[in-house]
Formats: structure tokens, sequence, C-alpha cells
């Protein structure tokens, strides 16, 4: 079974989730059980899904944001990536700005990967939320396999989780921790084919509109203007000087929509330079740097 996923993050927990299996603890280190395709124990931890971390494909293409008239391996994509991940946070060596430049590169090796896979027959399993980045991948992703035969099964996360007395609320795919992958295996369902079209469709119509921005409203994903999400950075922004890693925190924290902040650092960045945000204390890590609104 190839898993797909459309994020970094949740790629990364999910081939933890294939590769172990943590079956206790007690008064000790937890034990764990590389599984690979082997049979698990008779008291499997809930996290383990089988198979190996070879067989999960992350497609983190960030179709929520940019023109999506160019294709995913474009030199356009490629640099809106690099962009959004490589915004002087941390002053960088040369290794690591050659490392985010192959991040998108990455992406389109594991686009490829996965089309071997379709070719070979192999089952996908897609797991995707409501997040915009997830939902656009999703769709994206449909309308390519419109061409294909093979088995297709969708995992969509749910709003919450009960467990025993506690609800969890979960935006995406990356909240979701490597042991708990697998609970969530009950809301898998097969995909079909007229399903396929219908969200192949969606995208098609959302590349046709080829909006800055494209947002789940209302559980629907329309395009929107680039400037969008900004109301939530001038809720959050005073007079009062306040670390920029401090700002972007609490907006992420009051407003958990699956929203990246190198996204809101991006928008600050527009704003420092049209004169509209101050920078009080300037720093070599733009997250470090001191801000306010210019009240002039």
């Amino acid at each position: 079974m190839i898993e797909v996923l459309f994020g970094e993050s949740e790629a990364g927990s999910m081939k933890a989730a294939k590769n172990k299996i943590v079956i206790g603890r007690v008064d000790g280190p937890t034990s764990v059980w590389m599984a690979g395709k082997k049979r698990p124990p008779e008291r499997p931890f809930a996290g383990w899904v089988e198979g190996t971390a070879e067989e999960v494909v992350c497609l983190g293409f960030m179709l929520d944001i940019g023109d999506i008239k160019e294709p995913v391996d474009s030199l356009y994509r490629k640099n809106l990536i690099y962009s959004m991940y490589a915004q002087d946070q941390w002053e960088q060596d040369e290794a690591m700005e050659e490392e985010l430049k192959q991040t998108a590169d990455i992406y389109v090796k594991e686009l490829s990967r996965l089309k071997s896979f379709l070719d070979n027959g192999e089952t996908l399993r897609i797991w995707y939320s409501d997040a915009p980045y997830s939902r656009c991948g999703f769709y994206h992703l449909c309308r390519m396999l419109r061409k294909y035969e093979n088995e297709i099964r969708v995992v969509k996360l749910p709003e919450y989780a009960v467990r025993e007395k506690s609800i969890t609320i979960y935006k995406n795919w990356g909240e979701v921790a490597a042991e708990e992958f697998a609970g969530f295996l009950p809301y898998e369902k097969k995909l079909s084919k007229e399903e396929i079209r219908l969200y192949g469709l969606l995208w098609s119509e959302l590349a046709d509109d080829n909006s800055p921005l494209r947002a789940v409203i209302n559980g629907r994903v329309l395009g929107v203007p680039e400037d969008f999400y900004d109301f939530m950075i001038w809720k959050k922004l005073t007079d009062k000087p306040v670390k920029e890693a401090r700002l972007i925190g609490d907006i992420l924290g009051c407003f958990p929509i699956s929203v990246g902040d190198w996204w809101y650092a991006k928008r600050i960045e527009y704003y420092i330079r049209q004169g509209k945000i101050r920078v009080v204390e300037d720093s070599k890590n733009t997250y470090g740097r001191i801000i306010c609104m210019n009240g002039e």
C-alpha cells in the first residue's frame, strides 16, 4: 500500500508509523520493533501501519499558494517553494542554502516515484484533510489519477477524535503523531472513478480561476486574494513592539487554520517594505526582529 501525504511533517510521521511498533513501557525505555513487511506481534501498538517507509510519498508542492496553471515541476513552483522556506529566519550557510533550493526537486522526484508505483499497479492510500494545502494537493492528484485504473483509497482527517474521556481536535495530518495514524484507518474508504473525476474537475476550476491563494471556506476550496489572511496580522500587531516570532506564534495559536508561519512572515515582510510595519530592532534572524505597527 502506497501512502500519499501533502506535507513534510506528516509524511515524516507516516514513515515512522510504517517502521515502528511500540508495544509497551514498564519503568524503562519503550520497546521498539522494526516492522517492515514482517507480521506485527499479537498485541501491536495502535500506531503500527503495515509496510515500510519506502512506501510513503510526500507531495509537498504548497498548491494552495501561487499560480497553479504552471506545472508542479516548473521553475516557477520550484522558486516559490524555495521563497517560502528560505526567508532568512536564520542566518544560513551555503550548504543549507543549497539544500533549501533542492526542496522542490525532491517533491518532483516523489511525484515521479508515485507514477512508477501507479504504473506497477500499486494501490494508493491518500491521507488528506481540510487544510488548504492538503485539499489542493488531493484535488490535483485526482486530476492526475483519472487516467489510471489503480485502486485508490482515502483517509480524510475527521474534525475530532474521541479518546476515552477526552476529545482531540485536529486541523491537519501534521498534528498527528506517528503512533496515532493507525487509529484513523477505520475512516479509510475506496474512492470511486466518479469521485476521482469530480475532484479532478474541482482542480480544473481552481486552475481556471487561478487566484493568488486558495482557502477552505464553508467546506469548499475557493480562490481568494493574496491579502486574505492579513487581517490576522492586524488583529495581533499593535504599536507596542514585539518580537516577530512571538507575533507569528500568537497568530498561529489564535487562528489554527493550517497556514504556515512562513506565509505570515512573507506578508509581514511585504508590509515592512510598504512602510505599514516598522522594524524597531533588526536582527540577522528575521524572526528575531522587534516590530510594531507604523503609526506615522
